[in-house]
């Protein structure tokens, strides 16, 4: 999962559309996954859209995201030390498949194991996509996210470590522990499910306080949403 020339890219791209391509609706891609998708609850009532998967080499989905309330555009206005609130308000549940070590599919080499650290890493970069300090030159940007997206992976890879602390919310109706952390840049948490995947998410404007998490039951109704 550790990948910072994707993860740089993917901001990149968001930031070149302003909000995100039409094309990353479709909802092929999550059809074609082999686990349950995770959103918010029933108790969350307002917009849901769809993001992007992310596949291997070889196709096979791995992860991807749903997101809730407003649509975030790059150029935030919740900066960097200016300690103004958010105008879009949104949380993105993320998904990741609980893959053990395996073989890629030419057989050239392992694939690394998926865990809530990969789950906490994926949101934490999510939530950079999306983030611009309001005074940073454009042409620094690159470099700020390439910085900040190896501080995520650090952080992803200590949960037990100061920066996080722990967080019970509802899966499917059942309480569960998330990891927890928060930024001057919005807020991400990261935990398991019973169903066999992991669940990261991340969100600005919106308390992760009083969130809760079940399995989406028609994919296909958040496509054009």
């Amino acid at each position: 999962m550790k990948t910072t020339s994707r993860a740089v890219a993917q901001a990149s791209a968001a930031e070149d559309g302003g909000r995100a391509p039409s094309a990353r609706r479709t909802v092929d891609g999550y059809l074609s996954a082999p686990f349950p998708w995770y959103g918010l609850d029933e108790a969350f009532t307002g917009r849901r859209w769809l993001m992007q998967v992310g596949a291997t080499a070889d196709g096979a989905v791995e992860h991807g995201s749903i997101g809730h309330g407003d649509e975030p555009s790059v150029r935030s206005e919740c900066t960097a030390g200016t300690g103004r609130e958010a105008k879009e308000k949104f949380a993105v549940a993320v998904t990741v498949a609980a893959n053990p070590v395996r073989r890629s599919a030419d057989g050239t080499g392992l694939l690394e194991a998926t865990s809530v650290s990969s789950a906490a890493w994926l949101a934490g970069v999510g939530l950079l996509s999306f983030t611009w300090p309001g005074q940073m030159d454009h042409t620094l940007r690159d470099d700020w996210l390439e910085q900040q997206t190896e501080t995520a992976w650090v952080l992803a890879d200590d949960l037990a470590g100061p920066d996080w602390s722990t967080l019970s919310l509802p899966v499917d109706g059942v309480p569960t522990p998330f990891r927890y952390r928060e930024s001057e840049f919005g807020w991400v948490l990261a935990g398991s499910t019973q169903a066999g995947v992991h669940v990261g998410a991340y969100g600005r404007g919106m308390s992760a306080y009083g969130l809760g998490f079940a399995v989406v039951k028609d994919i296909s109704a958040y496509a054009g949403a």
